[in-house]
């Protein structure tokens, strides 16, 4: 009982002295874990041989796990908001590595519904409490700058599959000493899947207990340090008051801001799931690609870094010119990127990729700072509950995107045979989609004062008062 009652948010808050900089290696403890969403390629080729089972049946775990992240985060946003970051991230925590133990039992018994059990369902939902958890949190010590706080914990989502990739294919070659980490085709056995899954469900629940016990909230009325708040007050598109979550949907503001997510999503994850066929298809010559398959997988860990890398810069120039300008470069120096990445990305290999990471930054950076994006918009008051509902934009992003992408290469021809000509259709379309995204957010307004929570004052931080109406000091 004494460890529950610790994960309440009455203990949490913390001292006077307390360093608001121990807040964001809390927030990656969780976002480091999670973020091994993205690795699931490493062992995908193992899974299908062990249950002689499709690339679609393997594939759909990820599915699954994306859009109970979605749905979870949407769902449990409120409660994640009246309870606190410690329990919401042991939560997180619980769900994440039983997720894995369901999914390690799965792999033993061949049952594949027990992995789309665990990893996708069970695991899916750790991953949403745990993606919003820390988000209010760091906005709240971070009020001068959100962006910079966001990108700090969300880069470590972005990131976790740097980490977890070559952590993934050394564990499957000591469990298989038959498993050869460094050929893609190599197949590891079902016993050293079961013994991953079980190893990555004990570690992760360790690495995520540090950041259960290391977050704290500040104390009521508390701001930095030498920080005025008026310069934050005074910006036309930040706001002061406070909107609940109930109210946040009933706006139109939250359903442009959901369709700017999402389009910026769609256009990213277009290039991002097709992205090592993708480049060795656009240098193609006489039906051989001029692109080697370990060039290919290279280039896949190079947007990563892209990725991982825009959510913190982006995000962090942000706070410097405005979330509604950052997103009109994301969408409209996009659009462009797009475009010149469709005429004319088959002249040059540098070229390729340099189009193809500024737009995984760019996608990278959407997710980061769109929490602050919101801060501004409707206020700290449940701006974490708000940001999980705004993510189901991310659900169904993440299956929009695939479908795009491949409904059109199905009909262009079959993989391994179809050259850059094949993609420009595709690409052309997500051109239309960031074009949507970009009319949406120049459509985005301050939230009408109807909106506002009445019995509630201004915000404590960004008004400059504590809840009293004196100076912070």
């Amino acid at each position: 009982m004494a460890l529950l009652s610790a994960l309440d948010r009455q203990h949490t808050i913390a001292p006077p002295g307390y360093s608001r900089w121990l807040i964001p290696p809390a927030a990656l403890a969780v976002h480091l874990c999670i973020g091994q969403a993205y690795a699931t390629s490493v062992y995908k080729t193992s899974l299908i041989s062990h249950f002689g089972a499709s690339q679609t049946a393997i594939g759909v775990i990820f599915s699954i796990a994306i859009v109970m992240l979605g749905l979870s985060a949407a769902v449990g946003g409120t409660w994640v908001e009246r309870n606190g970051p410690r329990k919401a991230m042991f939560v997180s925590a619980c769900f994440w590595a039983t997720g894995f133990l369901v999914g390690a039992l799965g792999i033993a018994t061949k049952q594949l519904w027990l992995v789309y059990l665990g990893y996708g369902v069970i695991g899916g939902i750790g991953l949403g409490i745990g993606y919003i958890s820390p988000v209010s949190t760091l906005i709240k010590w971070f009020p001068d700058r959100p962006g910079l706080a966001t990108g700090m914990a969300i880069m470590g989502f972005g990131g976790g599959a740097l980490v977890a990739s070559p952590l993934s294919r050394q564990l499957l070659s000591f469990y298989d000493p038959d498993y050869d980490p460094g050929n893609a085709a190599s197949v590891a056995s079902g016993g050293a899947l079961v013994s991953l899954f079980l190893t990555l469900g004990v570690a992760y629940f360790l690495i995520m207990m540090f950041g259960v016990f290391n977050v704290r909230v500040p104390r009521e009325g508390w701001k930095p340090e030498g920080w005025d708040p008026s310069t934050v007050a005074a910006k036309p598109m930040v706001t002061t008051a406070s909107v609940s979550a109930a109210n946040a949907i009933k706006t139109p503001t939250f359903w442009l801001l959901w369709v700017v997510l999402f389009c910026n999503v769609t256009a990213g994850i277009g290039i991002l799931e097709q992205a090592s066929p993708m480049i060795q298809d656009f240098f193609r010559e006489n039906g051989t690609s001029t692109v080697a398959v370990a060039a290919a997988g290279g280039f896949v860990g190079l947007l990563s870094l892209f990725n991982m890398g825009g959510r913190f810069i982006w995000s962090s120039t942000s706070d410097l010119i405005g979330r509604k300008p950052i997103y009109m470069l994301y969408l409209g120096l996009g659009m462009v990127l797009y475009a010149t990445l469709a005429a004319f990305g088959n002249l040059h290999t540098a070229l390729f990729v340099l189009l193809a990471g500024v737009i995984l930054s760019f996608y990278g950076g959407g997710f980061a700072t769109v929490p602050a994006y919101l801060r501004d918009i409707f206020g700290t008051f449940q701006v974490g509950a708000i940001h999980g509902r705004l993510l189901t934009a991310w659900s169904a992003a993440g299956v929009a995107g695939p479908l795009i992408i491949n409904g059109f290469l199905d009909a262009q021809g079959k993989p391994g045979t179809l050259t850059a000509d094949a993609y420009r259709p595709a690409l052309f379309t997500m051109v239309g989609v960031l074009a949507i995204g970009f009319i949406a957010n120049l459509l985005v307004r301050p939230v009408p004062e109807k909106y506002h929570e009445p019995s509630r004052p201004a915000d404590p931080v960004l008004a400059g008062t504590d809840a009293h109406g004196g100076k912070d000091v």
